[in-house]
């Protein structure tokens, strides 16, 4: 790829984005202290406090290398993404594709945690000149939902809605956007779980629908509203297809549709296909 100045703006944005830049730092102990047991936390906090009145911050070690910066397989602390740069090129090449082959449509994150994935979608529209797409972000802001077991016994088990990690507040993706000078109006939140935001939401053609949601449930309410509004030669990015769940409400889903479009791997939990 030449050294353009589109093409040096988007690797220094996945590379910012992912904090592939520098080194992680050790995550502040309070990050996963909801985890512990009563007494812990508090003996945690006791010594936290303590050693505020020092400078001193008690920290958890965390340690990665460099294919796991790349493929995303560790939660990071201080990252906007935590998808890694292979997914983040993913979403490059698709978004590029459907700009280059003029296909018809906006473009969606379903689940976007810190926001670094949306982000990077407006900075593509960016890089291109492109005013007349939007990018939709679409997110509880409050986490992950509790399973709904009666109706989805596929998410029986799953303890995503416990962690408070993966809850972001729409004013702190707001302002990632923001600090990257990147939050306008072709930015648009769909704030809520997706079983009633996405049903309504105004949207009348995508061109790459990017879904994020871990959960049966979660990605077949993605699947359900938004597939039929995918155009022709958009794409179909699924980031947890290595989740039983989420596989198996996209292998019910592309069934029940008949859609043959080959899955194609982006790494160990990410696909995508090309809807035709």
């Amino acid at each position: 790829m030449k050294n353009t100045s589109e093409n040096l703006y988007l690797d220094l944005m996945k590379k910012t984005l992912s904090f592939h830049l520098w080194d992680e730092p050790d995550y502040p102990i309070e990050t996963f202290i909801y985890e512990y047991s009563f007494l812990k936390r508090l003996t945690l906090k006791a010594i936290s406090l303590f050693l505020k009145f020092f400078n001193l911050k008690l920290v958890k070690p965390v340690s990665r290398s460099i294919d796991e910066l790349k493929e995303g397989r560790k939660w990071p602390n201080y990252a906007d993404t935590m998808i890694g740069l292979k997914r983040l090129e993913n979403i490059e090449f698709c978004v590029r594709w459907v700009l280059e082959n003029n296909i018809e449509g906006h473009l969606i994150e379903t689940g976007v945690w810190r926001g670094g994935a949306s982000i990077f979608m407006r900075a593509i529209l960016l890089a291109y000149g492109i005013n007349n797409r939007k990018v939709f972000v679409a997110d509880s802001f409050e986490g992950l939902p509790e399973p709904n077991v009666e109706k989805y016994p596929p998410d029986k088990g799953d303890i995503l809605h416990k962690h408070q990690f993966l809850s972001i507040s729409e004013d702190e993706v707001a302002a990632n956007f923001n600090k990257y000078s990147l939050l306008d109006d072709q930015v648009v939140f769909l704030k809520g779980w997706f079983k009633d935001t996405l049903p309504n939401a105004p949207i009348d053609k995508l061109a790459v629908m990017r879904l994020d949601g871990d959960m049966y449930e979660s990605t077949m309410d993605a699947l359900v509203n938004l597939y039929p509004k995918l155009s022709t030669g958009g794409y179909c990015i699924i980031d947890d297809y290595a989740l039983p769940a989420c596989k198996q409400a996209v292998d019910d889903y592309r069934e029940k549709m008949n859609i043959k479009s080959p899955i194609i791997e982006v790494d160990w939990t990410g696909v995508y296909w090309q809807k035709n």
